[in-house]
């Protein structure tokens, strides 16, 4: 599977008469299963507003986006739908992406139930659990009456990646997502994705500020800067031979991850 931005760019307008604000700017991305792709960039670099076009959850204002070679913009409920299931998405935040007042067993349930991936409440608690137990969460049956408050920070964004790979996904669009975490989490979060890439073929597209955690996963790397992408190649080139000088500076001033 491949999912690609071709020239993509979104203008935002204001309603105040304010003018333009141009997001992202004719990008070009490729992203495949089982690729572990990052897209990097300091805060306000259009990064978060390429992830929301990559999930179809704004529409281009100029190029498009295509799932193999198909536009993803424009289309029918069934096709979006349909799509929704080949590239899921996983936020920074997990107490907002969960409803407080929903236990994590239906959290998930719901969600596979609505994509038609079981149909009987003991084939949907069997699903849920099989994706719990895919992303450390074991023994499954410890956590799916829980609600999210009584997990923590990394439990509940392992939460947030079962309930996106129990629709068996292709590809994950994670945007910030270990961003909130401490470092022994971020890196136990970060080693789940990896297993399920390895195991699963999930590729991903990892949106982040953190380029020493991007040195340790990514197979690919695109520099983002004011809404341009104005470096892209394999990671080891990247981190070692970087053309662009905005490149060199975020390396510059990156902290260095010990082995």
């Amino acid at each position: 599977m491949r999912l690609e931005a071709k020239q993509v760019s979104k203008v935002f307008r204001s309603r105040r008469g304010g003018g333009e604000v141009h997001a992202v700017k004719n990008a070009d991305l490729v992203a495949e299963a089982g690729r572990f792709v990052a897209i990097v960039g300091e805060s306000g670099s259009g990064k978060s507003t390429l992830a929301r076009l990559l999930l179809d959850l704004i529409p281009p204002s100029g190029g498009s986006i295509e799932l193999d070679g198909k536009s993803v913009n424009g289309r029918g409920r069934a096709a979006t739908i349909a799509y929704r299931r080949s590239v899921q998405a996983v936020l920074q935040d997990p107490a907002g992406s969960l409803n407080p007042r929903k236990r994590v067993g239906r959290a998930i349930g719901e969600v596979i139930r609505l994509h038609g991936m079981a149909r009987t409440p003991a084939d949907v608690r069997r699903k849920t659990a099989e994706a719990l137990s895919l992303v450390g969460m074991v023994p499954a049956e410890a956590f799916v009456d829980r609600f999210p408050h009584e997990l923590s920070g990394g439990q509940r964004q392992r939460v947030l990646i079962a309930r996106a790979i129990a629709l068996s996904p292709r590809i994950i669009v994670a945007d910030e997502a270990v961003s909130a975490l401490d470092a022994s989490v971020k890196a136990s979060v970060l080693k789940v994705m990896v297993d399920l890439q390895r195991r699963l073929g999930v590729g991903y597209v990892f949106i982040t500020h953190d380029l020493p955690v991007v040195s340790k996963v990514a197979d690919y790397v695109y520099v983002m800067k004011s809404g341009e992408i104005v470096e892209h190649g394999e990671k080891t080139r990247i981190f070692s031979a970087p053309d662009h000088p905005y490149t060199k500076k975020l390396l510059a001033a990156a902290p260095v991850l010990e082995a």
